[in-house]
């Protein structure tokens, strides 16, 4: 086994290769790699998690997956893996990655860890792993420590005795009607207890992921009228869109679907269902900086002065807007693992930080184990748009105070020189340096991640930010401009930078 190989499976805190070849790219994902990871997962879990394996109880662990159409033979691979393990193997079948999260904390499951096979919204070639114990998701170190024990594997793995059993258990059905009491109780309909969506014409988008169970077992259950709700059978070749909601495509076709079918609102999924977005009866979206806006008034309502921690690409006006609800936003490290351990640091050190979410729809509230659930964020804003609607009024109300850029622009500059890493941040200190010496540019002191700098003159009100890529060799300049008509005077003044930099790859630039 090559090691370097095993261990570029890693994706900061989780898992991630290609599991079916193609003629563009070949398995990197293979099933003995992944027997390998089920086996390191498991020595993980005695020697770093201190998980007692001859105790009198059984250590369980769960396995789901999202509808990739490798997701079966990984799951398989990963069992054989734990095979010579002494545990019981709960196989839930079609599950989401925060469903997988909360069986180890619903009683009827108890399980000490649980795995769920995903690769989010990347294309159907793909697959990883997501792990979890009961105090949360994995760490960027705890991915290193189960692939260095994967290449571990003793040579006389295949021989040893098949201790492991394998159960059954519907865990999506247990994570759907928790999620319908939580809606019942934030609704408390005098009316109609039991169906406090009666009236309700809502619609979801799963984009063929693992979504399509929110419209039978959550949303019907609760009264709405869910017509119109389309690509909710699970299909891993995603033949109707990317299920992502930050992909343009995708959310233009839940707009499309809620103008078309007059519904109140429109919610869309990812894939694995830890991310979402929602639409209003005009088409308008919010996700973004809008979805960010939205819950963190729904949350700052409850809970006045709370902290909110986003990553370091939020729009100027979000700031103004979280100011002006007497809240305080945290600019934090791009990455969801990241905006979370900061929620988490923030509470531990007294601050109370109700939420930590990303623009791309990542989105953990303290309320709900810091877990980035995109089916509880849904409920969240069900429960605030009910109470709206009681007062005559919509979600979009909550946010109508927040300011829109009058345009945006995002440039991605391929880094073509090793090392990636260094070379990246080589050319961040010098744009700093660049933007220093560039009047009406402005250096904003203290940011965490790359660059960032507020514009005026010439160019407008506006900003952009300059950040290295957490997973891909780029640099990734992101403009948001409240004026009409000036991004292509900022490009003119900035481009020249780029276009000067040898490490990079501008040829795409014109």
């Amino acid at each position: 086994m090559d090691k370097a190989a095993l261990l570029a499976l890693q994706n900061g805190s989780d898992v991630r290769g290609i599991a079916i070849s193609t003629e563009k790219h070949e398995a990197t994902l293979t099933a003995d790699k992944v027997t390998r990871i089920g086996y390191g997962f498991v020595e993980w879990l005695q020697k770093d998690k201190n998980i007692n394996l001859n105790s009198e109880k059984k250590v369980k662990i769960a396995i789901g997956q999202d509808s990739r159409l490798s997701g079966g033979d990984i799951k398989t691979a990963l069992m054989a893996g734990m095979a010579p393990f002494a545990i019981e193997i709960v196989d839930v079948g079609l599950s989401t990655t925060p469903a997988m999260f909360m069986s180890t904390q619903y009683k009827d499951y108890a399980t000490d860890a649980a795995i769920m096979i995903t690769a989010s919204h990347l294309p159907f070639e793909y697959n990883g792993l997501k792990f979890f114990t009961k105090t949360g998701g994995a760490e960027h170190e705890d991915i290193e420590a189960i692939l260095e024990y994967a290449y571990e594997i003793p040579e006389a793995f295949a021989e040893e005795e098949q201790t492991a059993v394998v159960t059954e258990m519907d865990l999506l059905s247990t994570y759907a009607a928790d999620l319908q009491e939580k809606i019942r109780k934030g609704i408390a309909s005098a009316e109609n207890p039991e169906k406090p969506l009666t009236g309700r014409h809502i619609i979801v988008d799963a984009g063929n992921g693992a979504g399509g169970f929110f419209v039978e077992r959550v949303l019907q259950p609760l009264g709405a009228n869910t017509s119109g709700s389309q690509f909710l059978d699970p299909d891993g070749t995603f033949p109707n869109h990317v299920p992502n909601p930050d992909n343009k495509a995708a959310m233009k076709s839940i707009q499309d679907a809620v103008i078309a079918n007059k519904a109140d609102l429109g919610i869309i999924f990812d894939t694995d269902v830890d991310r979402s977005a929602i639409v209003d009866s005009d088409g308008k979206a919010f996700n973004r900086n809008n979805l960010i806006a939205l819950i963190s008034a729904v949350l700052l309502n409850a809970e006045p002065g709370a902290t909110i921690v986003t990553n370091s690409a939020t729009s100027a006006h979000l700031e103004t807007f979280i100011t002006g609800l007497g809240g305080v936003q945290d600019r934090y490290l791009t990455g969801y693992r990241n905006v979370i351990n900061r929620g988490i640091e923030l509470n531990e050190a007294g601050t109370n930080a109700v939420l930590a979410i990303e623009t791309s729809g990542h989105a953990a509230l303290k309320e709900n184990y810091f877990l980035d659930d995109g089916a509880y964020l849904i409920a969240k804003l069900l429960i605030a748009d009910a109470q709206l609607s009681t007062e005559g009024k919509r979600l979009g109300d909550l946010i109508a105070t927040l300011g829109q850029p009058a345009e945006t622009m995002e440039y991605r500059f391929t880094i073509i020189e090793e090392p990636i890493f260094e070379v990246g941040n080589a050319i961040i200190k010098d744009f700093a340096a660049f933007i220093a010496a560039t009047e009406e540019m402005t250096l904003i002191a203290d940011h965490l991640e790359g660059v960032r700098v507020n514009l005026s003159g010439q160019y407008g009100e506006g900003w952009f930010i300059l950040r290295l890529s957490l997973h891909e060799p780029l640099l990734v300049w992101t403009i948001e401009s409240d004026a009409v008509g000036k991004l292509p005077l900022i490009a003119q003044t900035v481009l020249p930078f780029f276009k000067g930099r040898p490490e990079l790859d501008t040829g795409h630039l014109h």
